[in-house]
């Protein structure tokens, strides 16, 4: 599907009305293309902390041209700034004094990430200052323009190597539709590094399961992930086996029809996984169903369908996979929430519920899980698909429009961030739940 108003305001008269009547003007966005470089161009490095000496090294490593000085007339394709120098309030005067005389020089859709402390590992104006930075980077995320994202980088000391597959990701067109978001990086959990031998195929050797992997968002997580090489097993309901299986086959992957809110569900996938693959790397909880409804007029079923579908299925299925073993050292673990279970949304009780449970099972779970397996969840937006079709044009220009990006985001976008997760080198990534949203201006 595509933004037919985006299509619009690049003609010739819509260039016209955009620039008489100030209507939005959304940036066409950059997106990863497969063998593509990670960043085409070159990341200013600046700041102070415990980063700054190891920057250099780690985007080098990623294949990242960066520089430590900006010359006359030079443009940029990213920013990072390391923050954790920041000690009181004073010391935020070095955001101004580093991005102020650059901003100007970015090329179209940068990436700008800011490099900081975990807040509560620090005490007194050290605490003060690194907290601030998540108001800084929220803003600039709205006002940068020109199709780019700001992202606030939380790294805990002793995770600086750690931070490698994260800086991938935030600084590459895979995070295009990500911004103004707030990434903990050794917070809960290992801080280790684990050394990544491919980065072009992360996920080569692992096994990946999606459910409602047919079709939409989850037949991209499939597609990103068999991309990454990642052996993918699909799950989804009997009346989409038809399109799952032809799927399936074209990226050479392995199928399982069934209901998830079976009583059997959850040891049924157990049993295939360990028989038929020897236990699973990456668990993507992805299926899920709207039944709207406003509260006053909300039946039985429709409320206790979506719960089902949506929250509970994805409870039992973790739960007996970590119990039964089958989810292997530094696995992956990723729910799909919603903006709806942060900001609410109108008729959607029942679904927000569900999807703020995701969200509560992230939380609930992050700090029990052991040998480098980590679970965070994705909170998609307004992304553009076969069902956001059907809403009413009105609406649907709404949810488009009230974003940093004044757009959509597009089933690749939500994919490409839980491929960021399941990177093997992403263990010290746990415990958070990443919008992935073009920055709303509401609940985001």
């Amino acid at each position: 599907m595509s933004d037919k108003y985006q299509g619009f305001v690049q003609s010739p008269v819509g260039k016209l009305l955009v620039k008489n009547l100030g209507l939005p003007n959304p940036t066409p966005l950059e997106r990863y293309t497969e063998g593509a470089p990670l960043v085409d161009g070159t990341v200013l490095v600046g700041g102070r902390g415990r980063l700054a000496e190891s920057l250099p090294g780690l985007l080098d490593l990623l294949g990242i041209a960066s520089s430590q000085a900006a010359a006359e007339g030079e443009t940029f394709k990213g920013l990072v700034f390391d923050a954790t120098g920041l000690t009181g309030s004073a010391d935020l005067h070095a955001l101004r004094d580093f991005f102020t005389p650059v901003l100007r020089s970015l090329d179209t859709c940068p990436r700008v990430v800011v490099l900081g402390t975990p807040p509560e590992s620090v005490e007194g104006g050290e605490r003060v200052a690194q907290r601030a930075l998540e108001g800084f980077t929220r803003s600039l995320g709205k006002e940068i323009g020109h199709g780019g994202t700001v992202q606030l980088a939380y790294v805990a000391e002793g995770a600086e190597a750690a931070s490698a597959s994260t800086l991938a990701f935030l600084l590459s067109p895979k995070s295009a539709y990500v911004s103004g978001q707030v990434v903990r990086i050794g917070a809960t959990g290992t801080t280790k590094a684990v050394e990544v031998t491919d980065w072009q195929r992360p996920l080569e050797g692992k096994v990946a399961l999606v459910t409602g992997a047919s079709r939409g968002i989850g037949e991209q997580i499939a597609r990103v992930l068999h991309r990454d090489g990642a052996t993918v097993v699909g799950v989804d309901v009997p009346q989409a086996a038809s399109e799952l299986q032809a799927l399936m086959r074209e990226l050479d992957g392995d199928h399982l029809t069934l209901d998830i809110t079976g009583k059997d569900a959850p040891q049924r996938i157990a049993h295939h996984l360990k028989e038929k693959h020897g236990g699973v790397d990456v668990v993507v909880h992805n299926a899920g169903i709207t039944r709207d409804k406003k509260l006053a007029n909300m039946a039985e079923d429709r409320w206790d369908s979506v719960l089902a579908v949506n929250l509970i299925a994805p409870e039992r299925i973790t739960r007996e996979l970590l119990d039964q073993g089958v989810v292997n050292e530094n696995g992956r673990i990723v729910g799909v929430a919603s903006i709806a279970g942060i900001a609410g949304n109108v008729g959607q009780t029942n679904y927000a519920a569900s999807k703020a449970g995701v969200i509560g099972l992230v939380d609930s779970l992050a700090g029990e899980m052991k040998d480098g397996i980590t679970i965070n969840a994705v909170a998609p937006g307004f992304i553009i698909t076969q069902m956001t079709a059907a809403v009413p044009f009105a609406t649907r220009e709404v949810g488009q429009r009230m974003n940093a990006m004044s757009q959509g985001g597009l089933p690749v976008d939500v994919a490409e961030t839980i491929a960021w997760y399941a990177n093997p080198g992403s263990t010290a990534v746990n415990g958070n739940v990443v919008r992935v949203c073009g920055q709303m201006m509401l609940g985001a």
